[in-house]
């Protein structure tokens, strides 16, 4: 099944690697489903560290993933490839993307789109696949976070740091963060965070330390690397769990394996854009199962900073490059 569409499509390409006037609108062919997969015609796609990342030229796009940035898309599925029944043509959905969600239209594997809640906007559906599904898999996956624990989210205020205070804090765990700014700080607090440290004046540390009784974590989600590992180690609780997604403070850094053995910690982490569909058609049946139904009922909500007419993706990544946001960035198209 599929609906009358056209044969070309306004999208953003990278034109070279560089910075945000890289980022250019084009005509371009308007992709086809292949099995298992479904056509989106986009009503809105977030906009993630990875995409400028890949417009630097530092994230090149899994083998057969589309060379288009974009992660994460909201909008009406108009056809569908050979196998798939779910969703269907006239299904508003989000949808988790290896690339090509700047673009009128966008091929999905059908495993990876998630019905709108029915609480959210299209914009709010379009921040939500990329950051939910990472939050999941790295905290509730590989960190095994639990109701009465603790977590120590790094980046708080960022569209991960946003959506990771908010589920945790759902899922009955004392949440801490750290963030760049006390207006930034307050924001995280309002989101449920029961302390945020205003990193550029305060001790993360020494302030966790002090509001766990000298327990320390069970958690730490870090997207920072660099010195803070070692500080994150000198944090946790015993049989904590480190989970690192970025590295934005430097991939390399020094430890003292020994604070790792003798508190017997476990450190992981993960990437997701190139992991496989099965992967990833996993975390969506857990996301609709446990998260969908509180993203439903208003309990949880993608923060959304600013929306920008697709053509205007340039303007977009200055604004997240600058770290002046809180939440998610949207593209509407």
């Amino acid at each position: 099944m599929s609906v009358d569409l056209p044969a070309t499509m306004t999208a953003v390409e990278i034109s070279e690697p560089g910075g945000p006037e890289v980022l250019r609108a084009v005509t371009v062919p308007v992709p086809q489903p292949g099995p298992d997969e479904v056509l989106i015609k986009v009503a809105a796609a977030g906009v993630n560290r990875p995409d400028a990342f890949q417009r630097q030229g530092a994230y090149p796009p899994p083998k057969g993933a589309s060379p288009l940035p974009g992660l994460e898309i909201a909008g009406t599925v108009v056809q569908v490839g050979a196998g798939v029944s779910d969703p269907a043509v006239g299904d508003d959905v989000c949808a988790l993307v290896t690339g090509g969600g700047y673009a009128g239209y966008c091929v999905a594997p059908a495993p990876q789109c998630l019905p709108v809640p029915g609480a959210l906007s299209t914009v709010e559906a379009a921040a939500v696949p990329e950051t939910f599904f990472t939050v999941w898999s790295n905290v509730f996956d590989r960190g095994r976070l639990q109701a009465g624990e603790s977590i120590l989210i790094h980046g708080g205020s960022s569209g991960i740091g946003t959506t990771a205070i908010q589920l945790c804090k759902a899922m009955g765990a004392r949440v801490f963060t750290t963030a760049g700014s006390d207006e930034k700080c307050a924001a995280c607090t309002a989101l449920g965070a029961e302390r945020a440290i205003n990193y550029r004046n305060e001790d993360f540390a020494a302030i966790v330390k002090e509001l766990t009784g000298g327990k320390g974590v069970d958690v730490v989600l870090d997207m920072v690397g660099g010195d803070y590992i070692a500080r994150d180690i000198d944090v946790m609780a015993t049989e904590g769990r480190h989970v690192s997604i970025a590295f934005l403070g430097g991939a390399k850094v020094e430890l003292n394996m020994m604070k790792v053995m003798l508190k017997r910690l476990t450190l992981t982490g993960s990437t997701l854009r190139a992991r496989p569909v099965a992967d990833k058609a996993a975390i969506a049946v857990a996301l609709r199962d446990r998260v969908w139904p509180l993203l439903a009922d208003g309990t949880l909500r993608p923060v959304i900073h600013a929306t920008f007419p697709l053509a205007e993706a340039a303007a977009a990544h200055a604004l997240m490059e600058s770290s002046a946001h809180i939440g998610k960035i949207v593209l509407t198209v």
